[in-house]
């Protein structure tokens, strides 16, 4: 299919207005030079690399490997004590964007306009739309309530308009698409594009287990349930029956800790770092305790394929809808 014209494909220079979205533990450097190779973009999280040498690999073998373009997703709050090292390493390899999460994009996009790196913003209310504008955001991630992982409370078909109304640069759908149709739907919205994750998980490129990838495959939406025990924010996972011994509600210690003005901060700061472990080792081995992050797109995810085939289906579906023009 001849390239889908959007303000996404443009800024980007990509045939088809999709980014693979950054998501924890998941995303690496192969998936993202597949994505690339199949016209599209792919994001990493920054976090997903334990060292500044190991993420200087990352960034150089997609360099090498496709140029470009492709971003970095960077947390941007005080929890992410690495974040000025890996700004300084985004800045120097010039990314091509920065996604921010989870706090203020100002260091973010002081640093990034002078190379001319775009940076995109997630935002989940018009409020904080309007002050990453106001600080020189290219874009917004309007992260929607079909996102995996730290969902936003309002579905697509309410958060892309309130955006487009009220705010003046380019907005970028987050969660719920996995088929030709559900992009449509969000183009016609009035997103110039797409940040799609889940559906990607069940890739031949994806560095996490083969268990993980089954059950992208093997569970749907009504599997997907929310729960605070992994990062102290509502996060979306796959309802195993793990998740269902445990719950997914915080215990009653928990919940008093969090309730403690003077120890709210440690105790979310322990979840924190307890939840992500329990990520980690569910995401690369196989084990009965398994804790996998995921959104409702699954529901559309049938097998395991190469990145390069999950694209191209995509945009086969997407070009038997009617043309629009953007």
């Amino acid at each position: 299919m001849e390239r889908i014209d959007t303000e996404l494909t443009r800024m980007l220079n990509i045939r088809y207005p999709v980014i693979m979205a950054p998501m924890f533990l998941v995303s690496n450097a192969a998936m993202v030079i597949e994505g690339v190779k199949a016209g599209i973009t792919g994001c990493i999280p920054a976090l997903n690399y334990r060292t500044d040498k190991e993420f200087r690999a990352a960034l150089t073998e997609i360099k090498e490997a496709v140029g470009g373009p492709f971003g970095i997703n960077l947390i941007v709050n005080k929890s992410n004590y690495r974040l000025k090292e890996q700004l300084k390493t985004c800045v120097e390899y010039e990314v091509d964007f920065i996604i921010t999460s989870l706090g203020s994009p100002r260091e973010v996009i002081e640093a990034c306009s002078k190379k001319g790196i775009k940076v995109f913003c997630d935002v989940t209310e018009e409020k904080y739309a309007k002050k990453v504008e106001e600080l020189g955001a290219d874009a917004l991630i309007a992260v929607n309530s079909g996102a995996g992982g730290h969902a936003g409370p309002m579905p697509a078909s309410e958060l892309i308009p309130l955006l487009k109304a009220n705010c003046k640069i380019p907005v970028i759908s987050a969660g719920g698409v996995a088929t030709g149709s559900e992009l449509h739907d969000v183009l016609a919205l009035g997103a110039c594009g797409v940040s799609m994750g889940s559906p990607f998980i069940a890739s031949d490129e994806a560095g996490v287990s083969q268990e993980y990838k089954q059950a992208i495959v093997d569970y749907g939406a009504k599997d997907i349930v929310m729960t605070d025990r992994l990062s102290g924010t509502p996060c979306t996972v796959i309802n195993t029956p793990y998740v269902q011994e445990i719950g997914t509600k915080q215990n009653w210690l928990e919940s008093i800790l969090n309730k403690n003005k003077t120890l709210k901060k440690y105790a979310k700061m322990l979840t924190f770092y307890k939840g992500m472990k329990s990520l980690e080792k569910a995401a690369f081995s196989a084990t009965y305790k398994t804790l996998w992050c995921a959104g409702p797109s699954i529901e559309h995810v049938h097998a395991i394929r190469p990145v390069k085939e999950i694209v191209e289906g995509l945009i086969n579906e997407y070009s038997t809808r009617p043309e629009r023009a953007f």
